[in-house]
């Protein structure tokens, strides 16, 4: 699993600055504080996605497994429970 730390070295890499505002007053880069903060939240987010993905997937592979050793598919399944 990626950490946390390689996480933002990717959004480092891919945004080495940002900036704030709009079209209409004009843009300034962010204050280096403000980037980290950013750039911390954005990571923080991308893992707790991650976390979600990898605890779908783990579901499904429970799901799999017991269908599979019940010998009865997915379809018969909800008719059981229906």
């Amino acid at each position: 699993m990626i950490t946390k730390a390689q996480i933002i070295k990717e959004f480092k890499a891919e945004y080495p600055t940002l900036r704030i505002g709009d079209d209409e007053t004009g843009y300034v880069e962010m204050e280096a504080t403000e980037y980290e903060a950013t750039i911390e939240s954005w990571a923080e987010n991308k893992l707790a996605e991650l976390a979600k993905i990898s605890e779908m997937e783990n579901k499904e592979s429970a799901k799999a497994a017991l269908l599979t050793k019940l010998g009865i598919t997915a379809e018969e399944a909800v008719l059981l429970l229906s």
